[in-house]
């Protein structure tokens, strides 16, 4: 059925038509290139092999798995969301990426370690397939990786961008893709602030063809996607699509941006425990988390500079769900703090302890303490499939700039400069939900309920 004529007729004459938005169809091949190729991108990709093959289900997929109420409770009207809204279908999915390291992404999944033998057998040959292009990388940004052999070289920073967007080209032709989604799954970067050379578009690529040191490898992989039509959502902490520079692009492209940093493991407990505290009313006078992993993520984030970026995402995540500016008595003592440890042995299984003093009536304390033994590319690789399928949804309806809509993702939602991003889980749902029925023309689902009484 064709996108204008979707939605229901208004309740009342008087009630303005609900439109919806004009939504292109998602025919031919989907293409999501991943800057890095190691335990989260493998994962993917196994993943979506495995589900095509019959061997596995798509467990933690909202796009796959999850339903969207539409109308009153009344209507019964609860279908798949990716048979409301026009996604499109794994069957059309085709993955390629980059990584400083040459492994393809079977031995990378391997050498990973996340999933069994067993299972990565049974796609072995897709994996096997998909050979890493040479990276744009530096040590500067992350300084712990080894085995970093695959790696670009240019006569400037812009020559590496334009090498990428050869590659990009070169994959859309090759495995004739109608549209190209791209999705950060590389290595957390040194933390830095927005420089100068960040401010503008001109500014910016002044600084690519003059290879301004301030530009980080992930801000050329951004760069050349939104100039070669791509959408592109950012996976880690790093600094990339939230600068003026980047913003000035993805208006001028037309094109949709998110970020940043997935939402897996430690702080998505966080975002579901925290707003039952403020939503109750219950201080929190102290939150201590710690945690121990040993994959690639926890071996490059052992080096300060990069546990910086991901000190800075995290943090962020309690203050602005509890608001303690908001609630001085109940959150305006809070005590937080996070480690994060590399401990070769657990590998991807990363093991989140988190210890949260709080107090209630009369101000009596109480303790809660959580131990999460998660496995993190387990969790993050749905979030990779739901973003690649919704960015290219947003890319089809139109959508350009910041996907707000898809801060249910991230630890550190990017908003426009004058907003304080939504952290809180289930408001970011509704937000996602409701974005989804306005795009098809359906009422809003407030959850008031009051209608339901009146006479």
């Amino acid at each position: 059925m064709p996108a204008s004529t979707l939605g229901p007729a208004p309740l009342d004459p008087k009630e303005p038509l609900v439109t919806p938005v004009d939504i292109r169809p998602a025919s031919g091949t989907l293409g999501v290139l991943t800057p890095g190729m190691g335990a989260v991108a493998t994962t993917f990709y196994s993943g979506v092999f495995a589900v095509r093959k019959g061997l596995a289900k798509p467990f933690g997929s909202l796009t796959q798995l999850g339903h969207i109420r539409l109308g009153k409770r009344t209507e019964h009207r609860n279908p798949l969301i990716r048979d409301f809204v026009p996604l499109a279908s794994l069957d059309d999915l085709v993955f390629g990426g980059w990584d400083p390291i040459p492994d393809d992404a079977y031995s990378a999944a391997r050498r990973a370690g996340v999933l069994t033998p067993q299972d990565l057998e049974g796609v072995r040959e897709e994996l096997a397939a998909i050979k890493p292009m040479p990276a744009v990388f530096s040590h500067d940004w992350v300084k712990l990786l080894t085995g970093t052999t695959n790696v670009k070289t240019g006569s400037s920073t812009m020559d590496l961008a334009e090498q990428l967007m050869a590659d990009i080209e070169r994959f859309r032709r090759e495995h004739r893709c109608d549209r190209l989604v791209m999705v950060w799954c590389g290595s957390t970067e040194a933390y830095h602030t927005p420089a100068p050379v960040h401010r503008s578009l001109a500014a910016f690529e002044q600084g690519l063809k003059e290879s301004d040191p301030e530009i980080a490898p992930s801000q050329v992989y951004a760069y050349a996607a939104l100039r070669s039509g791509v959408p592109f959502a950012n996976g880690a902490p790093n600094l990339t699509v939230d600068l003026p520079a980047m913003l000035e692009l993805a208006a001028e492209t037309g094109l949709p941006i998110c970020g940043k940093d997935f939402k897996t493991g430690q702080t998505l407990i966080k975002t579901i425990l925290a707003p039952g505290f403020k939503a109750r009313l219950l201080g929190v006078s102290g939150w201590f988390s710690t945690n121990i992993l040993g994959n690639r993520d926890g071996e490059v984030l052992d080096d300060p500079e990069s546990f910086k970026s991901k000190e800075v995402s995290k943090l962020g995540v309690l203050e602005q769900i509890l608001q303690p500016e908001v609630y001085p008595d109940l959150y305006g003592s809070m005590f937080h703090k996070i480690r994060i440890n590399y401990y070769p042995p657990r590998g991807d299984n990363k093991e989140g302890w988190d210890n949260i003093d709080i107090f209630g009536w009369m101000g009596y304390p109480m303790q809660i303490k959580v131990d999460f033994l998660c496995k993190d590319s387990i969790l993050a690789a749905p979030i990779v499939l739901d973003l690649s399928l919704f960015m290219d949804l947003a890319a089809r309806a139109g959508q350009k700039g910041i996907q707000e809509w898809l801060s249910f993702y991230f630890k550190s939602p990017q908003v426009a400069p004058e907003l304080y991003a939504e952290n809180d889980l289930f408001i970011q749902s509704t937000k996602l939900k409701n974005t989804l029925r306005h795009w098809m023309g359906e009422d809003l689902i407030t959850h008031l309920g009051s209608e339901y009484y009146e006479e």
